[in-house]
């Protein structure tokens, strides 16, 4: 009972990891300006999100040992490098992105400027990862993430013309709003991105280390990644169908995250608000947590460190001391003024430059019966995956060039 238990709740986590601030950004951005006609990016996401995930669970349920040790161990310390450093300098950008999500959301909740909170939050972000329980802040921030289902109740409350909201659903560019084909390619990169950031994986594969998964654990990956991944989808959609119903017939872009959050208001009120501003608050914390262990994670295994929550500072120092500068870096980043909205922008769309990778390496150790017996993939997981490489690559190669040529979508 108390595993099943467990598991329940790391179904719920999977919100907080994959509905981050960048997810409420661009999905917002996307319903605002194209309706629910890039809905379908979404679903690819998820299908990716949740095959590569359990892969990386996997690994680490029948090995013993997270997928980063082992894609340094297969592929050698060169190749394993240059995961690395794409990951790590995404992941930096996606942390400093997440704390500023989470001062942007109080200053809505609270009315405090979001400069003056950056170290403090910073500072609460180390001090969660230093000394609180792995499930306990997990769980925390997923239960209250689920607060974000107030985007779901919104939109039901919303009554929109169902019918015409299901015709959006074809992929197109909206006629009469002065959008191109490639902004509308823009965006797909840019949601695609967002919905598959590589610190989710690689989490995925060192939280379920922590939390010491065998192979008799191998289902409780499945539930995990099949139930909540795609429960972060359906929000996702949500948050998108919000501002397609309220704000794309107005003609407002969004460019701030009251904006995101307007649909709610008509719909809900004030009490509305306040609610799915708590989930947003627990979302991007959970979010900025995961990343900042992330970077500890991946630089101690890819350096053969002690490393995890579960050893204190005295057992593991390089550990401690590369994730406190990770939340160090990304307060200096936020410390300059720049706005967090636009961070995040540039995180979602570098996620897609860095996704080959990630997934590839992953691939390959999820297929090694060395690492994982009898369990390696089966014909038709491979033959998914490898659809998915091709995607991955054509995301990661036309994401700068969309990039510049729409000058981020302007």
């Amino acid at each position: 009972m108390n595993r099943l238990f467990a598991a329940t709740l790391g179904i719920l986590t999977a919100i907080g990891g994959f509905v981050d601030i960048g997810d409420l950004v661009t999905n917002a951005v996307v319903g605002s300006r194209f309706g629910l006609s890039l809905a379908w990016v979404v679903v690819v996401g998820v299908v990716g999100i949740v095959l590569f995930a359990h892969m990386s669970g996997k690994v680490t349920a029948i090995s013993g040992r997270a997928t980063f040790e082992i894609i340094r161990e297969r592929l050698g310390p060169r190749a394993a490098l240059v995961n690395l450093g794409g990951s790590m300098a995404l992941t930096l950008l996606t942390l400093a992105a997440e704390i500023g999500g989470i001062a942007l959301a109080l200053q809505l909740l609270a009315g405090v400027a979001p400069l003056t909170i950056v170290l403090p939050l910073a500072f609460a972000v180390w001090w969660i990862v230093w000394r609180v329980r792995f499930s306990w802040m997990e769980n925390a921030a997923g239960l209250l993430g689920l607060l974000l289902v107030g985007f779901v109740v919104a939109l039901v409350a919303l009554d929109p013309d169902w019918a015409a909201l299901g015709r959006q659903l074809v992929p197109s560019v909206p006629a009469g709003g002065g959008e191109s084909g490639l902004t509308y390619a823009y965006y797909a990169v840019a949601l695609f991105g967002a919905a598959m950031t590589p610190y989710e994986v690689f989490f995925f594969s060192s939280g379920a280390a922590e939390e010491g998964w065998t192979s008799r654990d191998l289902w409780m990956s499945r539930l995990n990644v099949l139930v909540g991944f795609p429960l972060g989808g359906v929000l996702s959609l949500a948050i998108a169908g919000c501002a397609a119903v309220v704000l794309l017939p107005a003609g407002i872009a969004v460019t701030s995250l009251s904006q995101v959050l307007a649909p709610v208001a008509v719909a809900l009120g004030v009490v509305g608000v306040v609610v799915v501003l708590v989930g947003v608050v627990a979302a991007t914390t959970g979010a900025a947590l995961e990343t900042a262990l992330s970077c500890g994670y991946s630089i101690a295994q890819y350096a053969g460190w002690p490393w995890g929550k579960r050893l204190r500072p005295v057992q593991a120092p390089q550990f401690h001391v590369v994730v406190a500068g990770a939340v160090a870096l990304a307060c200096v980043v936020l410390a300059t003024g720049v706005d967090p909205i636009m961070v995040t922008e540039f995180s979602v769309v570098f996620s897609a430059v860095a996704l080959p990778l990630t997934y590839f390496p992953v691939l390959v150790v999820a297929n090694d019966p060395d690492y994982v017996g009898e369990h390696v993939n089966g014909q038709l997981v491979n033959a998914v995956a490898l659809v998915y490489l091709v995607i991955i690559g054509v995301a990661a190669v036309a994401a700068v060039p969309l990039m510049v040529l729409t000058r981020m979508g302007a």
